[in-house]
């Protein structure tokens, strides 16, 4: 079992194309296909259509399928893969992380990763069993690893999930530090270093506006896109840049990978903190101050793709109400009959105010 950016890793390295059966941070019974272009790019939207259409129009009973033009069996990939991830990095010696491989594919690679390198590590979730993956652990659901990094006295930890593109950390007093800090800690790092391309760092609409008031004030300029990790990939190869992710925890070293990797961030983060010599905690907290963030799910009974321009007067209303010191945002999701509706402000109350009262108007438009 391999994660999902061993195999980019892989099909960059061999330019062929490539596939992974996965549900990345989902239930195993959310299991598709991921498919890589030779060179380990995702594909793109008009190719990713005509395969649906294909297997959609082929007979249910097709007869047996035809046989392989070839196989290779390759079991060099895992070494490979961990002599990328590790490469450069210093020494962890000292260093206490908990690991939370989400029962997934990150299980038997991360922790030889870390101890490569000389870590004291930790690991929980994992023991995968093929229905436990991402189940009450993982990136998606910290808990678990909050508690054990503050009972086990470690310096952070890191949540996977499933298929190992996304990390969220830990730190020392069990607060999570999301994608967004990630990214404020390492875009100023590179820009520091004189690595980061243009001084510019891509993110998604869903950073939080506390990310760019940091930006701005670190002389990092912010390129947004849409939600998706490979929305991210595609500004950062057309401008050239280096670094980019989601808040969700998709981090992306462009010099160095294809697609998110949560293993390859998770360890510079790491390296970061124990070359520093200061807590993750303190680190974050310099890095960027959030603001107040509240996300309402709005089920509804079909999709609504151009929902901000249907209610676009409604958000105009909703963004009034914070006097220029919040942001709006709402859009259809794209893979379940859902608006999001989220909503920043300076305080908690003014955000939920502001979101609810919009969720009102979805529900009544559309509910």
């Amino acid at each position: 079992m391999l994660p999902t950016p061993a195999i980019a890793f892989w099909s960059h390295r061999q330019s062929a194309p490539a596939a992974v059966i996965t549900a990345s941070h989902n239930p195993w019974t959310d299991n598709g296909v991921k498919i890589f272009a030779p060179g380990g790019l995702k594909l793109a939207d008009d190719v990713e259509a005509a395969i649906e259409a294909r297997l959609a129009s082929a007979p249910a009973d097709a007869g047996d399928p035809s046989p392989p033009r070839g196989m290779l069996l390759i079991d060099d990939v895992v070494a490979d893969y961990l002599e990328h991830v590790v490469e450069g990095l210093p020494r962890l010696g000292g260093l206490h992380v908990v690991l939370d491989c989400a029962n997934g594919a990150m299980s038997g690679i991360a922790p030889r990763a870390f101890e490569r390198l000389g870590a004291r590590i930790d690991v929980i979730n994992d023991t995968p069993d093929g229905s436990n993956i991402n189940h009450g652990c993982g990136a998606t659901a910290p808990g678990a690893l909050c508690a054990a990094v503050v009972e086990r006295h470690a310096d952070l930890g890191l949540a996977f999930d499933g298929d190992g593109d996304r990390v969220i950390a830990v730190d020392h007093l069990g607060n999570v530090v999301d994608g967004d800090h990630l990214l404020a800690l390492a875009a100023v790092q590179l820009r520091d270093q004189g690595r980061l391309a243009d001084d510019t760092v891509v993110v998604t609409v869903m950073s939080n506006l506390g990310f760019h008031r940091a930006m701005a004030s670190a002389g990092v300029r912010v390129v947004t896109t849409p939600v998706g990790d490979r929305s991210v990939l595609e500004a950062l190869d057309a401008g050239g840049l280096s670094l980019g992710g989601e808040q969700s925890g998709h981090i992306i070293y462009r010099s160095l990978a294809t697609t998110g990797d949560g293993l390859l961030a998770g360890l510079r983060l790491a390296a970061d903190v124990h070359d520093r010599g200061r807590p993750l905690a303190e680190l974050a907290a310099a890095a960027m101050t959030a603001y107040p963030q509240v996300l309402i799910n709005v089920r509804v009974a079909d999709a609504h793709p151009r929902v901000a321009d249907e209610l676009a007067a409604d958000v105009a209303t909703a963004e009034a109400s914070l006097a220029g010191e919040g942001r709006v945002l709402l859009r259809a999701s794209g893979t379940e009959p859902l608006i999001r509706v989220m909503v920043e402000a300076p305080t908690s109350e003014a955000a939920w105010d502001a979101a609810e009262g919009l969720a009102d108007v979805v529900r009544r438009r559309f509910g």
